[in-house]
């Protein structure tokens, strides 16, 4: 506990040896059911509340992803709230231009960041960006494609998101917001603050009609996923979902 004394020096090697204890690697496999294309490993670690775990949207976007991989291939890429960046780390597999970001003051999440980009040798860079701040990291972006994987859980965060959201959108032109969430009881907040930051949805999908049936049987919850624009512009169409 934090109350003991600084100079016991026990105390924080028991300290980083429960870290380590609760320390996983997990493998996330993407290709066809007869022959896998490539995983990707993540670095999890359950003693941390939200960031460091990968949550059922962050596997149905990064399926998403992956699904739409012509469409993501060349575009510069910004991931919003990323954790674990699974989504994030399968635009990069697929050739996009990747900026993962989290919370600035989340520096446990950005360092583990950092170390799963290294462990999948992956070119992405890391970038802390705490939404509702406007810092010299959000004016360094340029996104045609931002990601956000369960980034709308916690509803008093919500306003910060959208007008981080509204901002990458009005600085790149015929950019995208594609985000997958819960289907929780902020539903109508979400309406609320999209009409107030002059955003609109152009596509929603139930996120488990996207996944293979094996991947889907593993996960539970409505998790819906969603394609955000500015009010007054429309989207790249694309012909399908891609190529598996």
């Amino acid at each position: 506990m934090r109350g003991k004394n600084d100079d016991d020096g026990g105390d924080g090697e028991g300290e980083r040896l429960a870290n380590q204890q609760m320390t996983t690697i997990s493998s996330h496999y993407f290709g066809d059911s007869e022959k896998t294309a490539f995983s990707i490993s993540i670095i999890e670690n359950m003693k941390e509340d939200y960031g460091l775990f990968v949550w059922p949207c962050s596997i149905v976007l990064a399926d998403y992803v992956w699904q739409q991989k012509l469409r993501f291939s060349g575009k510069n890429v910004v991931e919003l709230g990323a954790g674990t960046c699974l989504p994030g780390l399968i635009a990069a597999k697929v050739g996009s231009i990747v900026t993962l970001t989290d919370d600035a003051n989340r520096l446990e999440v950005l360092e583990n960041m950092k170390s799963v980009r290294e462990l999948n040798k992956l070119k992405c860079k890391v970038l802390g960006l705490t939404w509702g701040v406007w810092d010299a990291s959000m004016f360094s972006l340029h996104p045609k494609i931002i990601l956000g994987a369960d980034v709308l859980y916690d509803a008093r965060a919500f306003d910060d998101l959208f007008a981080t959201v509204a901002f990458l959108l009005q600085s790149n032109p015929g950019s995208v917001f594609i985000t997958t969430y819960h289907n929780r009881s902020g539903h109508h907040l979400i309406e609320f603050l999209m009409v107030k930051w002059g955003l609109k949805c152009v596509k929603l999908l139930d996120g488990f009609s996207l996944l293979p049936s094996d991947k889907a049987a593993r996960l539970s919850g409505n998790i819906q996923l969603a394609e955000i624009v500015l009010k007054h512009e429309q989207i790249e169409e694309t012909s399908s979902f891609g190529a598996r």
